[in-house]
């Protein structure tokens, strides 16, 4: 009999089976890859971008995002980083708050394995988890290695997202079978890809990387856009994912900041007989400045072209109208949107208010944060509230 088990040794398990053996409960540790933390290992390109300097209720998306502030507000991100500082782990900060470790994203995995085992807490992994269900005051947990009885199980079994790497939605299912409602899921963080009229446009520019800003109704992101074979990528175009729904437009900025219409103006008056295509690239890089002009169907010098066409260009750099027909999906998603309704949740210890001793952490409730290390502080944060109290 364990005091609790925990379903998922990823960044969200790990943290609350660290916080519950620190209390002295017998805990065990159930995942079905072979090793412990594998998207933490993959994550920030190796490096691991562990947490972000501006966490805030308005940067996580839900039905209710302001559940999430609870355990944010009680295990903050500069909590764990004074854990990684304990550790000894390097780390420096990248744009937007992001912060990433100096070595790889191994050691993040290695200090929570070493605090696990300090902790007293016991890992099986390779190990397959089926059905959960009550058995007196406590649970019965289907596992490979037979069915094990526990006071508490704290399901981190994380989204849809990167199949390739065992996702699946064992988690939501596990939430059904006790009757909690489970939000539409879909792919979070993700490419969008487009028809063939519009992919014939921007297949020719793939691997073009530009500042931009990519935004969908209100919401916009002022970072990178990357042009590639099956559509649009690159932080601007994953943060805007979330948002956007199928029929929606995207609209892209491809010189936020600048006057485009004054840029070429000016372009026109200093180099007339330049042709667009050199005054485009004072403001995009230059294969897509060659790519912009061609598609304009404007030829001659610039000297030649009225001011008043110049402007009609420089207004279609600064808003692009695109409609994404999909996106890459899960298997390539950072994460998964919606998952376990946060109304049966208690915001506190993330406990299911109708089945005591039943806790959802991480991915699989229906929080969903910015890209840029807001989903890895989600995890930390919703495992610890789950540890003090399972």
């Amino acid at each position: 009999m364990w005091d609790v088990i925990v379903l998922g040794a990823g960044a969200a398990g790990m943290f609350a089976a660290i916080e519950a053996g620190r209390r002295g409960r017998r805990v065990l540790v159930v995942d079905h890859a072979a090793k412990a933390g594998e998207k933490i290992r993959i994550s920030g390109g190796g490096r691991c971008n562990f947490t972000n300097l501006g966490i805030s209720a308005e940067r996580f998306l839900g039905r209710n995002p302001r559940f999430a502030l609870s355990a944010l507000k009680r295990f903050t991100q500069w909590d764990f980083i004074a854990r990684m500082d304990a550790a000894g782990i390097a780390w420096h900060e990248k744009t937007l708050g992001q912060l990433f470790c100096d070595g790889p994203s191994t050691q993040v995995v290695q200090m929570l394995l070493a605090d696990m085992e300090a902790a007293g807490v016991t890992l099986w992994t390779g190990c397959e988890t089926g059905a959960v269900t009550r058995r007196g005051a406590g649970f019965a947990v289907e596992t490979r290695r037979g069915v094990q009885a526990a006071a508490s199980v704290v399901v981190a079994t994380g989204g849809k997202s990167i199949p390739k790497m065992g996702a699946s939605a064992h988690g939501y299912r596990i939430a059904e079978s006790f009757g909690l409602a489970v939000t539409e899921t879909r792919p979070a963080l993700v490419p969008l890809t487009f028809a063939e009229q519009e992919l014939e446009w921007i297949r020719p520019l793939a691997g073009v990387s530009v500042q931009g800003r990519a935004s969908c109704g209100r919401v916009g992101f002022d970072e990178a856009v990357l042009f590639t074979h099956r559509g649009l990528s690159g932080p601007a175009i994953l943060q805007v994912s979330s948002y956007w729904r199928e029929g929606e437009t995207v609209a892209l900025d491809l010189c936020p900041g600048t006057d485009a219409g004054a840029v070429l103006r000016q372009a026109k008056r200093e180099a007339g007989r330049g042709q667009l295509a050199g005054a485009l690239a004072r403001l995009v890089p230059e294969r897509l400045a060659r790519h912009l002009a061609l598609a304009s169907g404007i030829a001659g010098p610039l000297a030649e072209v009225p001011g008043a066409t110049l402007d009609r260009v420089a207004g279609g750099l600064h808003d692009w109208r695109l409609t994404p027909v999909g996106s890459e999906g899960y298997r390539t998603a950072e994460v998964t949107l919606g998952g376990v309704d946060t109304n049966g949740l208690d915001a506190r210890t993330m406990e299911a208010k109708a089945v005591p001793g039943l806790h959802f952490v991480g991915e699989v409730v229906d929080v969903t944060g910015w890209l840029g290390g807001y989903n890895f502080q989600w995890a930390w944060s919703s495992g610890w509230a789950a540890g003090q109290v399972a």
